[in-house]
């Protein structure tokens, strides 16, 4: 396919957000003090055009030219190629292109915004899947006689993905794009790293938030200071490996600020994102721990079946245990995550006026 280059074909939505030096941060969150590189109203759309980090990074060589190059990809992202060769990562940072802040006017502390995922095109038919860092689910056993491990992966004609194997064979596979990061500033001046997730969201790493879906992020600071990046082209829940087939996306997304008590109330209650699909209502769990994640995103299914539809803690609990799925997002981001999916429309039925 076609590189999807900066400012191609970019004037679908309200606004556009290119990632160039002066839009993006190379490893750290926006802050509360970080400056906006794009200002919208409530209910306005932003095409984003997000930037992979993975054949950026210092030791893939600096120089994404090159490095894709050596795989047989004969040209990169002009973006891409900016941003390894003007901007500067700290020794401290993470790895992911952040691109924003987008202040939402209007948008207060306590508010909560929702940011709908509309369209998501890819930018490249090529991006990389690392086992690197000795992290990863098998942190200790993989990478280890290899080495730091980035496999160059591509998408084929059919639209699916193309790992090599090494002796002519391939592995194929379906593509499912969603951005791995969209947050809001938390309340603080100080340094965010972009690796783990947490209650403004982040790198929450959740695979259903695809086209379609919707997430909700509590707003922490005015304007909510909205960001994203960390683009994907699949990945399997877990991410074991410690990437997904990380590629670049073209996102074009709604904000819209919900102020009203009722979202503010359980905002509150859930304390962290929370997130829509066609199918589902979906809760989170963060923790260092992956027994405390899948805790917290039971907590948060309780406390959400008791504000939507008041159920009693112990009827909803069975209820989760009887219907309902806990998934692991990802093992490999420091903070772990989990995330429940409920049923969107519940079976509740009054006995005393239903038909027998």
């Amino acid at each position: 396919m076609k590189l999807l280059q900066p400012f191609d074909a970019c004037d679908a939505a309200d606004a556009y957000l290119p990632s160039r030096p002066e839009t993006i941060s190379w490893g750290l969150l926006p802050n509360a003090v970080s400056e906006p590189v794009l200002r919208v109203r409530s209910g306005q759309t932003v095409c984003v055009d997000t930037v992979s980090h993975e054949g950026l990074l210092e030791d893939q060589g600096g120089d994404p030219a090159a490095f894709f190059a050596a795989a047989g990809v004969g040209a990169v992202l002009e973006d891409a190629a900016a941003i390894a060769r003007d901007c500067e990562r700290g020794p401290d940072a993470g790895p992911h292109v952040v691109t924003g802040p987008v202040r939402v006017e209007g948008a207060e502390p306590g508010d909560v915004l929702e940011v709908e995922v509309l369209q998501l095109e890819r930018r490249a038919s090529y991006g990389v899947v690392s086992n690197r860092h000795g992290r990863g689910a098998l942190a200790g056993e993989y990478p280890l006689g290899e080495g730091d491990v980035s496999i160059v992966a591509t998408v084929d004609d059919a639209g699916r993905g193309v790992i090599p194997v090494g002796d002519g064979r391939s592995l194929r596979f379906g593509l499912a794009p969603f951005l791995g990061i969209m947050g809001t500033a938390p309340a603080t001046e100080g340094p965010v790293h972009s690796v783990p997730p947490g209650a403004h969201g982040g790198n929450l790493d959740i695979r259903l938030l695809g086209e379609g879906a919707k997430l909700y992020l509590p707003v922490a600071v005015p304007g909510a200071s909205f960001y994203t990046g960390d683009p994907h082209f699949s990945q399997g829940d877990g991410e074991v490996a410690l990437t997904a087939f990380e590629a670049p996306l073209r996102a074009t997304l709604r904000l819209t600020v919900h102020a009203d008590p009722a979202s503010r109330k359980l905002a509150a209650a859930l304390g962290g994102p929370f997130a829509e699909t066609a199918e589902h209502w979906i809760t989170t769990g963060l923790d260092e721990d992956l027994d405390e994640a899948a805790r917290k995103a039971t907590r948060s299914a309780l406390a959400f079946l008791r504000e939507r539809h008041g159920l009693p803690g112990p009827v909803a609990l069975a209820y989760l245990s009887a219907a309902v799925d806990l998934r692991i997002s990802q093992v490999v981001d420091l903070v772990k995550g989990v995330h429940c999916t409920l049923p969107k429309h519940l079976d509740l039925i009054d006995e005393e006026t239903a038909d027998v």
